[in-house]
């Protein structure tokens, strides 16, 4: 693709604009390719509002980047962890799933509060599916669990389907029409990762859909009781096993729930990375309100000395290439 090609288009109110324990994962680094530059991709902005009048609430852009002259690709769809005010997303990451041929759409949605905030103490004691039913709200917007402001308007699901139809409608030339079918999001084409509260509905959206890949960063711990994790991680999924993938950082006060979580999934041991790298240097002080095993939760989306297991767990975005 001619170097420097750059779109930015802003979509809003209409209008486009041009705008058994795993092994270690860093036995499996070896090598850091260059990445492109994101100025060499298409890149969208589109406000949720933009898509749907009726959605309001976490009005944050949905950021959209591809190459146009691969009409046949994969999505990468990546979901935030929680956060009242989402940024552009793990850059690296994202250089290195286009690089891998996928499209790649960073979709806004509500993610706060976060299931580990809601779920526990009293509540979860009253309902041990209070994380399934958290996350059955959040995704698809269908249940009577109240005690999330979430509307059936900002449901992920709801989201994703009114930016691809809004695409389809308004970026013709982006083909965005073969990521439907019969009005909803063709699942098959989409592979799913996401970080912590993130990656914990990527995994949930395995359980319920088939999707081309789930990728999960630390995602999440929930749980059914104390010292028990949830009862939705042990129950059949649409996804298959082989499509499944996940990471944790060794430093993370919850490693050994997540470990134990992928093993509920049914992920394949190959499929788990525990990390251990050094930790990337802060430039910021820790906040007062985080444990300080927080930058580890974080690394291993947005170290890039993880790269080669980014790659690995990406596969190519390219349907008709071998994974």
């Amino acid at each position: 693709m001619k170097r420097g090609l750059f779109l930015n288009i802003l979509l809003m109110s209409a209008m486009i604009t041009a705008c058994a324990a795993p092994p270690a994962a860093s036995t499996q680094i070896a090598t850091s390719v260059k990445l492109p530059s994101l100025t060499d991709y298409l890149q969208m902005e589109v406000k949720p509002s933009a898509t749907d009048s009726s959605i309001t609430a976490f009005d944050h852009v949905h950021r959209v980047l591809y190459d146009p002259k691969i009409q046949n690709n994969n999505i990468l769809l990546f979901l935030t962890g929680t956060t009242e005010k989402p940024g552009f997303g793990p850059k690296s990451f994202f250089q290195t799933a286009l690089a891998q041929g996928y499209r790649v759409i960073n979709l806004s949605y509500i993610s706060y509060p976060a299931v580990s905030q809601v779920c526990v103490g009293k509540l979860l004691a009253k309902d041990p599916d209070c994380a399934a039913h958290f996350r059955q709200k959040r995704i698809y917007g269908d249940n009577d669990f109240t005690v999330i402001p979430d509307q059936a308007q900002d449901a992920i699901t709801h989201r994703l389907t009114q930016l691809l139809q809004y695409l389809a409608k308004n970026d013709p030339n982006g083909h965005w029409q073969q990521y439907l079918k019969d009005g909803q999001p063709a699942w098959h084409k989409i592979a799913v990762s996401g970080q912590s509260q993130g990656g914990g509905m990527a995994q949930y959206l395995g359980k319920k859909e088939s999707l081309a890949r789930i990728i999960s960063f630390s995602g999440g711990w929930d749980f059914s009781s104390r010292g028990h994790v949830a009862n939705w991680y042990y129950t059949a999924a649409v996804t298959p096993a082989e499509r499944w993938y996940a990471t944790y950082n060794v430093k993370e006060g919850f490693a050994d729930e997540m470990h134990q979580i992928s093993l509920a999934l049914g992920i394949p041991s190959k499929h788990i990375f525990a990390l251990d790298k050094p930790l990337l240097e802060r430039t910021k002080p820790l906040p007062a309100n985080k444990p300080d095993w927080a930058p580890a939760h974080g690394d291993g989306l947005s170290n890039i000395a993880y790269q080669d297991v980014w790659r690995t767990m990406l596969g190519s975005g390219l349907p008709s290439n071998k994974n």
